[in-house]
């Protein structure tokens, strides 16, 4: 066999952020859908640098670990705030840099910065996207479905999709908050007639998926217990609807990705950027709030990363399409 032509080859782009799974999510569904192949550099602060803002850093391309090589990629995808800092000191020397979420600093220290319409910043070089940025594209829930609905098929239809998200600087997830979500989900599964399948997620406390998993299991419900494959994407693929905890922009953006019906359950806590986050998706109609009864309405998907990768690729003079 012929060696592969390079030309042919995708594109390299290094994503510099810190190592949490949702930036890395982003910048790598952002690259799959613009036709390029991410290589990821952790951003790492050590010593007296994690008490300052990564924007004060000294020497940021020290925080780099391994350190990038300059010659790999003429484009970088950095990622929030910490990654931003670093990002910014990359750019230059024929490096375009691409800055993933509101980096808190001068946005024309970028050459494009791709942000949420919540995190209300705009300029000639800033795209909006109403979602986050993420790689369940339609092949993917295809594929999922395909593997995962023999695996789920002892599960009542209706089947409902459980996303469950954590406590975080914003929202609380503990153990009161999952004894009332459990109640209602079980009550759901009594008067519904629906089967419930749950997926945790690693800010999920070990005692709140405990309560979850005490409730729904005896009534045939399904919680992973976070071993072997992870069903994530299957269950998006599977569920005839979701419900998802609201302290995650990154679960409801994948959530209304997919073609069920969203419904979004409360936390304790407040946040300006996810209130406006959510009353978007409501505006368009494809969230509703989770009132412990199983909600069936017509939705399209919305996602908008498709959407976004194409404009990047136009703005940096990009040949083809995404």
């Amino acid at each position: 066999m012929p060696p592969a032509d390079p030309a042919m080859a995708p594109p390299p782009v290094a994503v510099v952020a810190e190592d949490l799974a949702g930036m890395r999510s982003q910048a790598f569904g952002l690259a799959a859908r613009a036709g390029m192949a991410p290589f990821f550099c952790p951003v790492r602060a050590r010593g007296l640098w994690r008490r300052l803002p990564a924007a004060w850093w000294p020497a940021p391309l020290r925080a780099i670990d391994p350190p990038i090589d300059p010659g790999s990629a003429g484009l970088v995808f950095s990622v929030g705030g910490t990654g931003g800092a670093v990002g910014a000191a990359l750019r230059g020397g024929g490096r375009r840099v691409v800055q993933i979420q509101n980096p808190r600093m001068r946005l024309d220290r970028f050459d494009l910065v791709i942000a949420n319409r919540h995190d209300e910043i705009a300029g000639p070089n800033v795209l909006l996207s109403r979602t986050a940025l993420h790689g369940v594209s339609a092949e993917r829930l295809v594929a999922a479905r395909s593997a995962w609905q023999p695996r789920l098929a002892h599960l009542p239809r209706p089947l409902v999709a459980v996303l469950l998200g954590g406590s975080n600087g914003r929202f609380r997830l503990d153990e009161a908050v999952a004894r009332g979500l459990a109640g209602q989900l079980a009550g759901m599964m009594r008067q519904d007639r629906v089967g419930v399948a749950v997926t945790p997620s690693r800010r999920t406390g070990v005692h709140a998926r405990a309560i979850i998993g005490a409730a729904l299991e005896p009534l045939g419900g399904w919680v992973w217990d976070m071993q072997g494959d992870n069903p994530y994407l299957g269950l998006l693929a599977c569920a005839d609807a979701i419900v998802v905890t609201q302290d995650s922009v990154s679960m409801v953006s994948e959530a209304v990705a997919g073609s069920a019906p969203v419904m979004v359950a409360e936390l304790p806590g407040r946040s300006r950027r996810i209130g406006l986050f959510l009353r978007d998706l409501a505006q368009a109609g494809r969230i509703r709030p989770f009132a412990g009864r199983m909600q069936d309405w017509p939705v399209t998907p919305l996602d908008d990363t498709i959407a976004v990768a194409e404009d990047m690729r136009r703005k940096l003079g990009l040949d083809g399409a995404a």
